[in-house]
């Protein structure tokens, strides 16, 4: 009788199993199998990404740089593909870069061309691309001021900025102050500047939007502006140019250690002679400048100058300088160069007894004392551009006076142009 009763309950749940189907499985046992319909895929996984930041080395090449990442082949091939845009020839020790992977793959390299600038190697759909392209910052507009004690370096330092500030302002109004002679204790300054930075960290600076400096009782302003088509330059509030043919010295920083003079004791020679020049005293190394735009007409070495470089500026001004301990880059006799650009460094070569620069200018053949020269200046503002002018100075010259800070006001991350770095 029991086994009767069994073999009933069996053949009911086979009945109950034909009639209404099986079981539905619920959610929790569904995902424990795969491959079924309905079954929701897993999310595919991030790729795995490294980021690497350093410094090229001293002997560090791209092959060394890349090579764990790629072939001798693709090497040459990328070689070959960055000669029209920037030679790997020209990668520097010292200069940042960063190198992305993705699953061990190199996915893009960026190398730090200067401050402005920087070499991009990335992975696109067709292989490797290679561009230049500005170095993203973003910007913050500032109000920088202070009170001359010793020198313009040592104040802007004491205001907690960079000398690469106070090389900015000493250039800008470089044509009107002697920053070796003229500066006093008590002169003042202030300056509108873009603040840079980089990944949230301080990368430098902008431009210098405007400034002023007074020196001895008198006060200087300069307005940043392009007119036209014009490379951008300093006006003062009238709309006349800062910019002069001439520099007033050829050095940012260093002392005179001798006049001009038709009469001096030679400390060399130990003879009474004419000293038609200026003698900077500065470190070796110090750049030395072209005090205006011209075309080199000597560049070399003989026993009393030593290193030595002459300019012809037009067909009545010629510049010389003297001692030099090496020339800069490409400085050759017919090699033009610009007002303000670095044709060589501070030395002791020739008939010297220390480091120093002896810079001598000739009119028509003749020596004149430089700072006696009165020279005129470069193109005022443009008719045309006269009421744009008025209004960006006005805006400028109020934000300045208002000794304002916009600390949180960040403008673009892409750089409109290079810093004053």
């Amino acid at each position: 009788r029991m086994l009767l009763v069994i073999t009933l309950l069996a053949a009911s749940a086979l009945l109950a199993l034909l009639f209404t189907g099986p079981r539905p499985v619920p959610d929790s046992e569904a995902r424990l199998y795969s491959g079924q319909e309905g079954t929701p895929a897993p999310p595919p996984l991030e790729p795995r990404r490294e980021i690497l930041k350093g410094t090229v080395q001293p002997g560090e090449t791209i092959s060394s740089l890349l090579g764990t990442f790629l072939t001798t082949q693709e090497l040459h091939q990328l070689t070959e593909k960055s000669r029209s845009v920037y030679p790997f020839s020209r990668i520097c020790a010292g200069q940042p870069y960063q190198l992305c992977t993705e699953e061990g793959n190199l996915a893009s390299f960026a190398y730090d061309i200067d401050r402005e600038e920087r070499l991009l190697i990335r992975q696109g759909e067709e292989g490797f691309e290679i561009l230049r392209e500005p170095i993203p910052y973003t910007r913050q507009v500032a109000v920088v001021q202070g009170t001359i004690t010793s020198s313009l370096f040592e104040s802007v330092a004491e205001t907690g900025e960079g000398p690469e500030l106070a090389i900015a302002l000493a250039d800008i109004f470089a044509w009107d102050i002697d920053f070796l002679r003229d500066i006093r204790s008590g002169d003042s300054f202030r300056a509108l500047v873009e603040k840079r930075f980089r990944e949230g960290a301080a990368a430098g600076y902008g431009q210098v939007l405007a400034a002023e400096f007074t020196n001895q009782g008198e006060t200087y302003r300069a307005i940043r502006f392009q007119d036209g088509d014009q490379p951008p330059s300093y006006y003062d509030r009238d709309g006349n140019n800062l910019r002069k043919a001439f520099l007033k010295a050829p050095l940012s920083y260093s002392r005179i250690s001798s006049g001009f003079s038709m009469k001096r004791f030679h400390p060399v020679t130990k003879t009474w002679k004419a000293h038609p020049a200026i003698d900077y005293a500065a470190p070796t190394g110090t750049p030395i400048k072209a005090v205006g735009d011209g075309t080199i007409v000597t560049s070399g070495y003989n026993g009393n100058n030593g290193n030595h470089i002459k300019i012809r500026h037009n067909s009545s001004y010629e510049t010389l300088y003297l001692h030099m301990s090496r020339f800069a880059k490409g400085m050759k006799k017919g090699q033009k160069v610009v007002q303000g650009q670095v044709i060589g460094y501070v030395g002791s070569t020739g008939l010297a007894t220390g480091p120093h620069l002896c810079f001598r200018m000739y009119r028509n053949g003749q020596p004149v004392n430089p700072y006696r020269l009165k020279v005129p200046s470069a193109a005022a503002i443009g008719a045309e551009s006269q009421e744009a002018f008025r209004a960006r100075a006005t805006e400028l010259l109020a934000r300045l006076d208002a000794g304002e800070e916009e600390a949180g006001s960040a403008l673009a991350a892409a750089p409109r142009e290079g810093g004053v770095n």
